[in-house]
């Protein structure tokens, strides 16, 4: 995979951030695993406005890094800057390969971590978010910030920690309600100790705790980032501001034609003609609850033009949160035939999201794009053979002896009844783990050849595509948003 070589100063280091910086009117959404990339964050940061870098599958997508041959260097160059030098040593001394893969070669695995054993993931997620939020900051003294999944909780830690060794300035999470989080932010940045429950089904949950002086702490504080959960209605913003388990700074307040993991309907779910989950009036957040909150909130969610930002501010909002015109910009990390593809049908007018209420092993409704080679595609889906090599969003389980299982409604069928689970759950469930991969240009070679396909998500306003020019830059989004 190739990528548009960003002006990189002679000598890599950490640039202070400017102090007191106002809020950004515009936050670039994390968006996928590594579409919202270092190179796309710093484009935006660097115009002044929020640029976010994915944590998602982050311990993968260095492992893959390296193992492609890191082309330009940068990864290698930003790990030579990590507190623990021999821990990075070691990890390009054992992944790290000079000539990349040869042609049909399977990327090396990690084995999937548990509750018990996760060292290699953990190291992994640790450099790999300092490695995407360091690049991130590269060349401007503006803020970067980092997006996580609630749902991922097994690599949460290891991502906060390593992001803030370089420095991040704002964590974004949503796909959960992560009430701990404050709590651990504070842990982190006074260089002590932070845990966090592990959910377990049918059980008590299991407390996962990170050290940093494990993994490259010095022992020296930390600055805490501000910290922006990501909520569908004002309820939830309100619980989360009385009772999360420390400072909650703002709030991103995203509604259901964003793309990616949307939050249920609140109330029985409805389906319409077309199997799309039905969202009526109870689904919106209350602006004026929200302000009486007396913390920032940006609006996400089909929010992604210059009159969208000016009601969004009119309402008392502190901006947008936008993410599909940024993932198909020339920055960002997305496959560029698939770029290519999704701009050409958007000229057309000829592209269709589907509000999928299955696709997702977490059980929240998943946006997905309506495109040929995808696994959008029924003879695509079932061509692909069922297989859990990757494990983020697999469930937690209490078994019968007493133990911590894992389980994943898209790993094979009897493998997921074996283990407890339902058989019918495991119906038009997708590997989000491996096509949001192969996305990003990083698809595992399977067994017998077989090459990963990909599956794109967007927001509901993906044909607004055409309103931009092919190709396009971050910062002709930033000029566009800003009218």
């Amino acid at each position: 995979m190739t990528h548009p070589a960003p002006l990189m100063p002679p000598s890599l280091s950490l640039p202070p951030l400017l102090s007191a910086p106002a809020l950004p009117r515009i936050i670039q959404g994390g968006m996928g695993v590594a579409v919202s990339d270092w190179r796309l964050a710093r484009a935006v940061s660097m115009t002044g406005e929020l640029g976010v870098v994915s944590g998602t599958g982050i311990d993968t997508v260095l492992l893959r890094r390296l193992q492609d041959g890191d082309p330009d260097g940068h990864v290698r160059a930003a790990l030579s800057h990590f507190p623990d030098a021999a821990l990075a040593a070691r990890t390009v001394q054992r992944f790290f390969l000079p000539a990349g893969r040869a042609a049909g070669q399977p990327y090396a695995r990690v084995p999937l971590p548990t509750a018990e054993r996760h060292r290699d993931a953990w190291e992994l997620s640790v450099l790999g978010a300092f490695t995407e939020v360091f690049l991130a900051r590269q060349g401007h003294a503006n803020p970067v910030g980092l997006n996580l999944l609630t749902k991922l909780q097994l690599h949460t830690l290891p991502c906060l920690f390593g992001a803030m060794l370089a420095g991040v300035d704002t964590v974004i999470m949503g796909a959960g309600i992560p009430r701990d989080i404050p709590r651990v932010l504070d842990a982190l940045a006074a260089g002590q100790p932070a845990t966090l429950n592990l959910d377990v089904r049918g059980g008590d949950p299991v407390p996962l705790t990170l050290d940093p002086a494990a993994y490259g702490g010095t022992g020296a504080a930390l600055t805490r980032p501000k910290f922006y959960p990501v909520v569908a209605s004002h309820v939830l913003a309100g619980v989360l501001a009385r009772k999360a388990s420390g400072r909650v700074d703002g709030f991103v307040v995203e509604g259901p034609t964003a793309g990616g993991h949307n939050a249920p309907p609140r109330g029985p779910l409805t389906l319409d003609s077309s199997g799309q989950p039905v969202y009526g009036e109870r689904d919106g957040a209350d602006l004026p609850a929200l302000r009486a909150l007396g913390l920032p909130f940006w609006l996400a969610g089909s929010h992604g033009t210059p009159d969208a930002l000016a009601r969004a501010l009119a309402a008392g909002a502190a901006g947008i949160q936008v993410g599909t015109l940024f993932a198909f910009a020339a920055e960002s990390g997305l496959r560029a035939d698939l770029k290519a593809d999704v701009q050409a049908r958007a000229h057309a007018g000829t592209l269709e999201v589907f509000t999928d209420p299955l696709a997702s092993p977490t059980g929240f409704p998943f946006k997905v794009v309506n495109l040929p080679g995808t696994l959008s595609q029924a003879g695509a889906y079932a061509a692909r053979g069922r297989v859990c090599d990757i494990g983020y969003l697999r469930e937690a389980y209490r078994t019968p002896q007493g133990g911590v299982g894992w389980r994943c409604p898209s790993e094979p069928v009897a493998a997921y009844a074996a283990k407890g689970g339902q058989a019918a759950d495991t119906a038009g469930r997708k590997c989000l783990c491996n096509a949001l991969m192969a996305d990003a240009g990083y698809p595992q070679v399977q067994r017998g050849g077989h090459t990963e396909p990909p599956l794109l998500t967007s927001g509901d306003r993906l044909n607004d595509l055409r309103d931009l020019p092919t190709p396009y830059r971050a910062a002709d989004v930033i000029r566009v948003l800003r009218g």
